[in-house]
């Protein structure tokens, strides 16, 4: 019972993360501030602030890289054309496979999935699942080229 607990705040979390980029990109408030605001009104583990903080953190540190990344995948799509929670969605699960790498890649990806289809719009879940899954592959293809050679 208490993993379904900590699985059901951490799927919260993901949300908070989302809501605090969004709030960021849309507003272009500041990350501390925004997080500050949000971590103080409510009820959060402190892992899970710590989780929030991190993603949140780590996204806009290494924004540059991961909307090349996301680019890459998604070049019909420029980047400011991507919806804001498409957008923002994408900038997780791209932050979590290229720079944390804790969980695996099908995961992030799912959770990926499950975060669009809460709060995007009805093609959000196979626009976001086909930019994950392709930039997935080639990681995965390098990853195999890294151990190979």
């Amino acid at each position: 019972m208490g993993n379904e607990k900590a699985l059901g705040e951490r799927i919260k979390a993901r949300g908070v993360i989302l809501q605090a980029l969004y709030e960021i990109d849309c507003a272009d408030h500041e990350t501390e501030s925004v997080l500050n605001h949000l971590l103080t009104s409510l009820p959060f583990s402190e892992d899970n602030k710590t989780f929030i903080k991190t993603i949140v953190r780590g996204v806009r540190r290494n924004i540059f890289d991961i909307d090349s990344e996301i680019t890459k995948y998604a070049p019909a799509w420029p980047i400011d054309q991507i919806a804001i929670v498409d957008r923002n969605i994408l900038r997780i699960a791209a932050f979590e496979m290229l720079f944390q790498r804790e969980l695996p890649s099908g995961v992030i990806i799912n959770e990926a999935v499950e975060l669009a289809k809460a709060f995007g719009g009805d093609n959000s879940p196979r626009f976001i699942n086909g930019v994950l899954s392709s930039m997935n592959v080639d990681l995965e293809e390098s990853k195999g080229e890294t151990s190979n050679g």
